[in-house]
This record gives structure tokens, C-alpha cells and sequence, in this order.
């Protein structure tokens, strides 16, 4: 059995909070459950990287906890984040734009290398 899972954010939009719970909900149940574990944000997810973006999104409109809050609260519970870096030139941020609850800038070559090498599981959103 696998003692890691990475989440890769990829299809998830922003625009629609509806869709960022489950996975960052997902990862912190598995830190919970004392696994390590990763989430990417790759493509319009990595917009959830930058400062001042994911407290202004909301899973459920009316809602007063954030996006940034689940992200804290699974940041919290050991979840690492991590941004691709594509995000960067995509959005025109630099390392200093991103949340501190991101760990860094990962590449493709990471995401094949972890997957391909380590024995870890993986979900996609």
C-alpha cells in the first residue's frame, strides 16, 4: 500500500468554488489519516497559489470560511501545496507572489519522476 497521495489540481477551476472543496477536502482527510501527501495546482488551479486570490473564493457562495481557510486548515494538517511551474509566466507571478502555504515551484518533471518512481497514489481533478 501506498504511504503517499498526490492530488493534482489540474481540471479544477477556480472560478467555480464549487469544485475546490473535495480535493482539498480529500487531502486533508488523507493527512488525517497520517498519510504524506501533495497537492499540485496546475493550470487555472495554480490561480489558488497567489496571494489574494483563494480568500476570495468561496466552495459555497454565502459561505464565510475561504478557500484560503480550507487550504490553511489542510495546510495545517500536514497537506504540502505545491505550484506549477507554468503558473508562474501564466498568471505573472514570481515566488514572492505565492501564499505561504505553498511549499514552491515544481515542474513536470517532478510530477512524472514522483508517479513513475516512488510508490504513491494519485488523484486527479
Amino acid at each position: 500500500m501506498a504511504d503517499k497521495l498526490m492530488i493534482i489540481m489540474a481540471n479544477t477551476d477556480p472560478r467555480n468554488g464549487e469544485e475546490l472543496g473535495a480535493p482539498i477536502f480529500q487531502a486533508t482527510v488523507a493527512a488525517a489519516m497520517e498519510y504524506d501527501v501533495e497537492v499540485i495546482c496546475t493550470a487555472t488551479s495554480g490561480r489558488l497559489m497567489k496571494k489574494g486570490e483563494a480568500e476570495k473564493m468561496f466552495v459555497k457562495e454565502g459561505s464565510d470560511k475561504s478557500v484560503l481557510d480550507f487550504i490553511k486548515d489542510a495546510h495545517g494538517a500536514g497537506v504540502k501545496f505545491f505550484c506549477c511551474s507554468p503558473n508562474l509566466d501564466l498568471f505573472d507571478m514570481t515566488t514572492d507572489d505565492l501564499i505561504p502555504e505553498c511549499e514552491g515551484i515544481v515542474g513536470g518533471a517532478y510530477l512524472i519522476e514522483e508517479i513513475m518512481e516512488e510508490d504513491i497514489k494519485v488523484l486527479t481533478y
